[in-house]
């Protein structure tokens, strides 16, 4: 783990087993006062990171017991420009778009990504919507390397109804998710989830901030020592799905942060797909039922594991 101590706008790691034989960018980039590898990098670069007072090259090997300090500067906001982006999407009217996001794009801007985000490729689409400049229209969120279903709105009234339709849970958002082992035909985790104590990196059940989550899973196919599940949220908690698994005992395969170190088969990324959305139209009512069949990269594992 990694333990943090933090003072304003400047915080230090502990290295330990996670940061261990990395290098010193991709630790950092981890952070998410930091957001990414290319922040990170650009910090190195100024100087305003230090290895046991030290400064050191993006490439420098990170071992046990290290003290990283980094200063986090300030950059100018990013700017909302529309971008050219190959979009697949589902579903679009005047009130909404729903946007069947690629593994490894950021759904809207922060620290590190002040470009190339979902929100950018959707900017000359009109959507508008809640109260954060930088989040025009986003109703939900998708982890970077999550792919699948997104609703975003175009104005604000679809926006304030669609989130009450996620506190009142009548958005059905299923995900198809391979783990390892061998899991029940069904379950249900009732588990709250926030911020770890020791690692803020990552979100588990050792919070101080903890939040209830609910998520719901069903057996979709035993592969041996692996089963293809579908997951169905009840809450939208960071990293629900996931970090539901791992306290369950069943890392997600490919999962950088909570896989246990267990095969990747290969991935790159989490085999977790939003699969299925299906809610009534904010303005009116009409059921929208949606679905998107797993990427190329996903099928392929799952072709392999069936071959």
């Amino acid at each position: 783990m990694n333990a943090l101590t933090e003072s304003g706008d400047r915080f230090t790691i502990a290295a330990g087993d996670a940061s261990v034989d990395r290098r010193v960018d991709a630790v950092v980039g981890a952070d998410e006062r930091v957001g990414s590898r290319a922040e990170a990098q650009r910090l190195i670069d100024l100087g305003q990171v230090l290895v046991n007072g030290h400064a050191v090259a993006k490439r420098h090997i990170v071992r046990a017991g290290d003290l990283i300090t980094v200063q986090v500067r300030e950059r100018e906001a990013p700017t909302l420009a529309p971008e050219a982006m190959d979009l697949d999407v589902a579903y679009e009217d005047d009130h909404l778009i729903v946007v069947n996001k690629p593994a490894g794009v950021v759904t809207h801007p922060s620290r590190g990504h002040d470009s190339g985000t979902l929100v950018h490729g959707l900017l000359g689409r009109g959507i508008a919507g809640g109260g954060e400049e930088f989040r025009p229209g986003i109703v939900h969120r998708l982890d970077r390397d999550t792919s699948g279903l997104l609703i975003v709105s175009k104005r604000d009234r679809a926006h304030r109804l669609l989130q009450q339709q996620l506190r009142d849970r009548r958005i059905d958002r299923r995900y198809l998710v391979l783990v390892h082992g061998a899991f029940p035909a069904a379950l249900t985790i009732d588990q709250p989830i926030g911020r770890d104590r020791k690692n803020r990196l990552k979100v588990s059940t050792n919070s101080d901030a903890l939040r209830d989550a609910r998520t719901r899973f069903r057996t979709v196919q035993q592969l041996g020592k692996l089963t293809l599940l579908e997951a169905r949220l009840d809450t939208g908690r960071t990293h629900q799905i996931r970090v539901h698994l791992e306290f369950a005992g069943f890392p997600v395969v490919g999962d950088p942060m909570y896989g246990r170190g267990r095969p990747t088969l290969g991935l790159q990324r989490q085999f977790l797909h939003a699969w299925h959305l299906s809610f009534p139209h904010p303005e009116t009512d009409e059921q929208i039922d949606l679905e998107r069949p797993l990427p190329a990269d996903l099928q392929a594992v799952l072709d392999a594991l069936t071959a």
